[in-house]
This record gives C-alpha cells, sequence and structure tokens, in this order.
C-alpha cells in the first residue's frame, strides 16, 4: 500500500469516529474538513451547499479561517471554480491554482502555489453542494487519484449534509408551529374576542393592551363571575412572556400548608405522603406568568413567603435547603375589600403596594347591559356548536335579560342561557325557557337563601351580645357552632387565638361531638 492510499484509508477511519459522535451537521462537517487536512494533507478545505431559494452556492464551510470570512459568500451556477462544478455535476482537478484565471479567490482561501481539487456532492442523483481541497504542488502527477479520494470523502460529507438539512427542515416546522400556536393563542385571549361594546369594557380593553407591555404585577379586582381569569389570561398571552408558560392557582382552595406546597413545591419527605420531589407553581411559571386567585383569602403568615419571592426572587421547596431563583411575572385575583383586610390587619400593608403596583377593576354585568345582547349571542354560537344545529332567542327574552341585577355575573348568565337552550324547542329560546319565569333562578335562590343565613346570624349574633357574662356568652357561641372552636370565634367576632385563649382563660371544658 502506498503512502497516498495509507494517509487516505486513516483518514476515512478518523472521519467514521467523527460520524459516529453526537454532535450539530455544521459541526462535523468542520471536523471533517480538519481531519482531511491533518491526516490526509488535503488543506483549504471548503463546503458550498446550494441554497434551496435561489439556487446559487453558499459557502457552509471553510477549515482554518474565522467564519465572518466566508458566512454569506455566494457563486451563481457556473461562477467561479465551485459554481463550473456545480453546473457540470463533474470533478475538476487542477495542477497550479495561479495558473487558472476562473479562480475569483473571494475568500482568499486557496494558496495560489497549490494544486485543486473540486468534486460535487450528491445523495443519489441530487447535487447538494461541492467539496473543494488544495495540496501540494508536486501531487500534480497523481491528480486522477486524488479526485477518487475526495469524492469519496464527499461522499461521506454529502450524508453530513442530508442530515444537516433534515435538521433546519425540522426547525422551520418547529418555528412556524411555534408561531401558529402563539398566534392562535393570541387571537383565543386578544381583548378583541373578550365580549363587550360598552364604553367600560373599551377602558379594560386599553388597560391590557397597556400593562401587557410591562412586567409589573398585576392584581384584577371584582365581583365573581366578572371574568377575571380571562383577563390575566389576555394579558399574558399578549405579553412578552407569551411563549413561557401561564400557570393558575385559586388560593380559595387550599389550606395553608398545601397552598405552599403547591407554590413552592417539596422536597421527597417533607411531610407525610410525600414520596417525591415535586415541582412548584412559581417554578412551574419561570419565564411566564402566575396568576393566584382569590389572593385576598390567604392568612398573612403566607403572605410573608409570597412577598420574600416578589421582593428577592427566590425561594426554597418544603423540606429543602437549596435556594432556588425564578423569573415570575405575578397576576393576582380578589373579590374581597383588600383595603378593609388590611385596615383589620388580615392582609400585609407590604404585600398589598407590592402586588397592587396596577390594579384592574372589572365592571359587574349589571354595569353594562348593552354588553348582554352581545354576550348571549356569543354563547348561542358555542351552545348551537354542542347540538349541531343554529340557536335563536326572542327579542322579549333579551328584554327580560337586560333588567335581571345578575349577582353572579357572566358566569351566571351563561348557566341561565346554557339550561333556555336545552329545554327550547325548534332551536328557538322563548319566555317559557328563561328560568327566572318560573321562579327558577338559581341566584335569587342562592342570595334568598343568604339572606335569610345572614338575618338568623345577626338574630343569633344579637342574642349572643346579649349575655353579659362571658363565659356564659363563650359557651352559648360554642354550642351553637357544634363546639368548633373556628365557628364559634366568627360567631363572637374574635380570631381562632381570641377564642382559644378565652376557652382556656375561663376554664371552659371542651366537648367532643
Amino acid at each position: 500500500m502506498n503512502n497516498l492510499h495509507k494517509r487516505a484509508l486513516d483518514a476515512v477511519y478518523r472521519v467514521s469516529q467523527c460520524l459516529g459522535k453526537p454532535g450539530e451537521p455544521d459541526e462535523t462537517i468542520l471536523e471533517i474538513l480538519g481531519i482531511l487536512d491533518s491526516v490526509a494533507g488535503y488543506k483549504n478545505g471548503m463546503v458550498t451547499m446550494i441554497d434551496p431559494d435561489s439556487g446559487d452556492l453558499l459557502v457552509e464551510a471553510a477549515h482554518g479561517m474565522k467564519p465572518e470570512r466566508w458566512k454569506n459568500v455566494r457563486y451563481r451556477k457556473g461562477e467561479g471554480i465551485s459554481g463550473r462544478i456545480l453546473e457540470s455535476g463533474g470533478s475538476l482537478a487542477i495542477p497550479l491554482v495561479k495558473n487558472d484565471p476562473r479562480f475569483l479567490h473571494r475568500i482568499g482561501i486557496n494558496d495560489p502555489d497549490s494544486a485543486f481539487i473540486g468534486v460535487p456532492i450528491q445523495v443519489g442523483d441530487k447535487p447538494l453542494g461541492v467539496l473543494s481541497v488544495t495540496l501540494d504542488p508536486a501531487e500534480r502527477h497523481h491528480l486522477d487519484d486524488h479526485k477518487k479520494i475526495v469524492a469519496m470523502f464527499a461522499n461521506l460529507v454529502g450524508g453530513v449534509i442530508s442530515r444537516l438539512l433534515k435538521v433546519e427542515k425540522e426547525k422551520e416546522v418547529i418555528i412556524r408551529e411555534k408561531d401558529r400556536l402563539k398566534g392562535e393563542l393570541k387571537t383565543k385571549f386578544r381583548p378583541e374576542n373578550m365580549i363587550g361594546v360598552s364604553k367600560l369594557m373599551e377602558e379594560i380593553f386599553e388597560n391590557i393592551e397597556q400593562v401587557a407591555r410591562w412586567n409589573t404585577p398585576v392584581m384584577i379586582r371584582g365581583e365573581s363571575g366578572t371574568g377575571k381569569e380571562l383577563v390575566a389570561k389576555a394579558i399574558h398571552y399578549r405579553s412578552p412572556r407569551s411563549f413561557g408558560p401561564f400557570v393558575k392557582l385559586n388560593c380559595a382552595s387550599l389550606p395553608d400548608t398545601l397552598i405552599e406546597s403547591e407554590l413552592f413545591g417539596h422536597e421527597k419527605g417533607a411531610f407525610t405522603g410525600a414520596v417525591r420531589k415535586r415541582q412548584g407553581r412559581f417554578e412551574l411559571a419561570h419565564k411566564g406568568t402566575l396568576f393566584l386567585d382569590e389572593i385576598g383569602d390567604t392568612t398573612p403568615a403566607f403572605q410573608s413567603k409570597i412577598l420574600r419571592v416578589l421582593q428577592e426572587g427566590q425561594y426554597e421547596r418544603l423540606g429543602g435547603e437549596e435556594t432556588l431563583s425564578v423569573d415570575v411575572r405575578l397576576i393576582t385575583a380578589t373579590n374581597i375589600n383588600l383595603e378593609k383586610a388590611v385596615a383589620q390587619k388580615n392582609f400585609r400593608e407590604d404585600l398589598y403596594y407590592r402586588m397592587n403596583v396596577m390594579p384592574m377593576f372589572l365592571p359587574p354585568l349589571r354595569e353594562r347591559t348593552e354588553d348582554i345582547p352581545h354576550l348571549v349571542e356569543h354563547f348561542l354560537r358555542i351552545f348551537g356548536k354542542e347540538c349541531g344545529d343554529e340557536l335563536s332567542i326572542d327579542r322579549e327574552v333579551l328584554l327580560t335579560l337586560e333588567n335581571c341585577d345578575w349577582p353572579g355575573n357572566i358566569r351566571e348568565l351563561e348557566n341561565c342561557v346554557h339550561r333556555a337552550a336545552v329545554t327550547c324547542k325548534n332551536f328557538v329560546i322563548t319566555k317559557d325557557n328563561i328560568p327566572c319565569t318560573k321562579s327558577q333562578c338559581f341566584s335569587r335562590l342562592i342570595h334568598a337563601q343568604a339572606e335569610t343565613i345572614r338575618k338568623e346570624t345577626k338574630a343569633a349574633d344579637d342574642e349572643l351580645f346579649k349575655i353579659e357574662n362571658e363565659r356564659e356568652r363563650v359557651i352559648a357561641a360554642l354550642e351553637q357552632s357544634g363546639w368548633v372552636q373556628a365557628k364559634a370565634a366568627r360567631l363572637l367576632k374574635m380570631s381562632p387565638r381570641q377564642i382559644g385563649y378565652r376557652i382556656k382563660k375561663l376554664n371552659i371544658e371542651m366537648k367532643n361531638l
């Protein structure tokens, strides 16, 4: 075996090892060109690839040169040596570079005193580009052998380029899909799709557009059923964080200990039942938005832990010692009077100012009755798709709906229209299908019951406070509440800690019912 073939075989072995390693295709091509230089003696290796849009050759890799020298350099078909190789589809061997006027020397990679070999890169019959190298001019007597060897390496590079093109195609698909999903999300939660033509809603839409650009904490205020979560999503999906996650948690649905675990996560063994490490909502919302609904229902002790995350961007999982950093935009919502809660020391004043940088007040439905026909039409389209037919409503019924108070707001209106749609005949909602015309309005039943309970509670409270002896008054409250301290505390307008102190001080023996 002569020296040329031995070097070529050594280079093939090294290239095969290179192809077996994980890595980006463009990095692999540069590594192959380095092997051709160090092992086979082929200098100034350059790979050009066909641009699918223009058909030109673009320099993809050039050994021994900084990328800024060859990036964006291109050759048209038939232009320069590489362009002629692409046009002819055949290899080209030149004994001395400086004697051939076809060289354009655009990036100055070829030594004028060297020989040159250029071969097309193909996969099957499909041309992909050109591989070119230079070599010692003394090798000009063996150029045919060198052409065969370089053509062999061009085939190997062709496989890498195929992989590169596949990766680029997959990236394009992913980017297009990501853009499509982002567009869908923006369309789904953009203000234009939030129903409302009233002046009050126009102000809400303007506020959404304004605050979405910022990273400012937002607190959404309003009665239950006014669409606070929908507004939070609209802000997120119109913000620079729209590619990040939108994570939500209803603080009223969990006790303090579970809220802490849900928000901050926990380590394995942190408490009974913690059989594995779990990420919290803050961690899941990193680079996105965290929406905390009913934030006013949390305790001051828990609020201090949220305050630390807002101030420092750091926290620890339950049972953990590692301090985690998080980048989250916080949007909160509540339907209680937070100012009153702050005054009563039930909500931390410092947290109030941290969260309430940009307050948004959602109007109740009774204050924007001109939006009711548009909301009804929206719900009818949704329910019409469910039943597979077009639903309509009598004008008389619409007037009835516009004159309701809607204490449950949009959620109650949706419930009412849904019930009417299910019970209507011939897909037309008439007065007979409206619950309030049959004394079956859920909100009236609920609020009538709530009013009864309020009056009964007030009467009971009045009776309790007529008892002058404190011990007898506390015992009476405990008996009314079934000896549940928390309920008795509410009757006596005390905190659980205060009533516990009174029970101990007054030597009251608790009953286990």
